[in-house]
């Protein structure tokens, strides 16, 4: 694809906030490294998956950008930037439920599900921008939507402008926002000098953004985790929206905080960060099942939720079922909601046979949803764990296997009634 170059045109923002003057006055960006060609998103070479069924998803290189939207960094500054942020935002709908962007796990067959099961919008998979660009094989491995796949965020690392800007724009006809991942903490992450590290370098993100804002016809949205003071914190999301930014979600925790498990994301800080800034901001963390997306937008005053964990184990998440952990203590006002997950899985498996992608990526989803029964009969497991090739037939043959051995393992909903989607979006 030949790519026609664009305009660029200056920002004007307001005086920078302390801490953003300061680092930038002290922070070179460095040259690229082999660092970068470090592998980002899973292990090379891609395994194709078998099978000689047609997929319905569309091709990167071809489809129309129909979605209208002009870039407020190339025309437009000022109020004018974050009218135009939110009339997008309001012409998609204003999704609350959101597929959070995960690594070999939020791919197309796993966003149609969680869409079936009341998400309103997903991210890809993080994408890594240079290895996007250079390898077609990676294009049609690990990006592939289709017309029901939308309101769409594609998301990608980088610290190279121009390199991003190049991957942009093959897939901006096919999404409503082009993302980039600020908040990755891994030491992956770390080594190439991408996602949450590039905290560490503010001039080089500042770059990014305006680099995309300005040569886009979708609008920009970042994703960001948590400085350990919340004023830095609010200095680095003013400069991101200066830049450029039209969306921004917000990570509660810090970069140094993995353990989700162990640390409660701050919802506080996350509504401090809403509070200050004019764009739509989505808060991320801490959703275990819908009630804890009604109690994070109540609490964070933000315009949306991300769930990413929480959705692999339970894709219905969004839809109002909670797995049994999350019944415990209240079991008289809830009831077995007639589905649990491995007829999810099921529905994945089938959703895959339509949509191919790389076996590793069914493999993770069939331990994550399938997690608990194998701790009941963790032969099963072993026996998954054996194959080395997988099949369709072969991992529903392992679903009979369990339900055969019994043990069923509903997923709950609120008991005498079904989750209620209101005009708001909120479960009730």
């Amino acid at each position: 694809m030949k790519l026609k170059p664009y305009a660029t045109y200056p920002f004007s923002s307001r005086p920078l906030e302390p801490f953003i003057r300061s680092i930038m006055a002290s922070t070179q960006t460095p040259s690229l490294t082999s660092d970068i060609d470090d592998l980002l998103c899973s292990d090379s070479p891609r395994q194709q998956q078998n099978g000689d069924g047609e997929s319905d998803s569309l091709s990167i290189e071809a489809a129309p950008n129909g979605n209208g939207y002009i870039s407020p960094g190339r025309y437009l500054s000022g109020e004018s930037r974050i009218e135009r942020a939110w009339a997008h935002w309001t012409k998609l709908g204003r999704p609350k439920r959101i597929a959070a962007p995960m690594v070999d796990n939020s791919e197309l067959p796993f966003r149609l599900l969680c869409r079936k099961y009341g998400a309103n919008a997903a991210y890809t998979p993080m994408l890594h921008s240079r290895i996007f660009t250079e390898s077609e094989k990676y294009r049609s491995e690990e990006f592939t939507t289709c017309k029901e796949d939308r309101p769409l965020f594609v998301q990608f690392c980088a610290n190279d402008p121009d390199i991003l800007l190049e991957a942009a724009r093959r897939v901006e006809p096919h999404c409503d926002y082009v993302d980039i991942n600020l908040g990755c903490p891994q030491r992956i992450a770390r080594r190439g000098n991408y996602g949450a590290f590039l905290m560490d370098n503010l001039p080089l993100v500042k770059s990014l953004v305006e680099k995309l804002s300005s040569n886009l016809n979708v609008p920009v949205s970042c994703k960001i985790r948590l400085f350990h003071k919340i004023e830095d914190t609010l200095s680095y999301a003013r400069m991101l929206e200066e830049a450029g930014c039209s969306l921004l979600a917000v990570h509660g925790r810090t970069r140094d905080e993995k353990d989700q498990k162990k640390v409660r994301a701050n919802w506080a800080a996350i509504r401090a960060v809403k509070n200050a800034l004019k764009i739509p901001v989505l808060a991320n963390g801490n959703i275990r099942h819908l009630e804890d997306v009604e109690s994070c937008l109540e609490e964070t005053g933000c315009d949306g939720v991300l769930s990413a964990d929480s959705l692999l184990e339970n894709p219905a998440l969004f839809a109002g079922f909670r797995k049994a952990e999350w019944v415990v203590g209240s079991e008289e006002s809830h009831r077995d909601g007639e589905l649990d997950q491995a007829d999810i899985l099921v529905e994945y498996l089938k959703l895959c046979e339509r949509y191919p992608v790389p076996w590793r990526m069914i493999r993770a989803h069939t331990h994550k949803m399938l997690g608990e029964w194998f701790r009941i009969h963790p032969q099963v497991r072993e026996e998954l764990n054996a194959q080395s090739r997988l099949s369709f037939e072969f991992l529903y043959e392992i679903v009979d296997k369990l339900r055969a051995l019994g043990g069923r393992i509903p997923l709950y909903m609120r008991d005498a009634h079904e989750v209620k989607v209101s005009e708001n979006g909120l479960g009730t």
